[in-house]
């Protein structure tokens, strides 16, 4: 007898998740690289800035590698609630790339306009209409667009709710 067999929603939603991650934490560490000589370590710092506030910059590594987990963790949250969403509604399983480019921009305006500013890092983000250009192009085509793949794959594959 055939065990039965296993879906693969989980792993794909997390590949969705960290692809995503993967993307956006290259795109920032590289931009601002070249931008203005901006270590890694820095642009990590800067995400757990929002938990620890300007404390996060004297943690050294150990506020580094907890920017990079709250990282994936947002990045793999994201791609679980497109996927829990498109359990329901058919559309975004059915056209992941529409879909996804609008998903992506609905992330930079939540990121960038209300968890940032609700977060203790406070603010808004850079204002350097070259970072915000990019940034949007990046939440499209590197954020939403991989995680609409993966997500809407996964539920797809999975049985759909309602």
């Amino acid at each position: 007898m055939t065990p039965p067999r296993r879906s693969p929603a989980p792993l794909l939603v997390l590949a969705g998740g960290l692809l995503a991650g993967t993307l956006d934490i290259v795109y920032a560490c590289v931009f601002w690289a070249i931008k203005a000589d901006v270590p890694a370590r820095r642009i990590l710092q800067s995400v757990a800035a929002g938990l620890l506030g300007k404390a996060s910059f004297d943690g050294g590594a150990a506020t580094a590698a907890l920017g990079l987990g709250l990282h994936y963790f947002i990045a793999c949250s994201m791609a679980l609630a497109y996927y829990l969403v498109a359990r329901r509604w058919a559309a975004l399983r059915e056209r992941p790339v529409p879909y996804g480019i609008a998903y992506g921009l609905l992330l930079y305006g939540i990121m960038n306009y209300i968890v940032v500013p609700l977060s203790v890092a406070g603010g808004g983000g850079a204002k350097d209409p070259l970072w915000v250009g990019l940034s949007v192009a990046v939440h499209l085509f590197l954020i939403g667009l991989p995680i609409a793949l993966f997500a809407g794959r996964a539920a797809r594959e999975a049985a759909p709710l309602g």
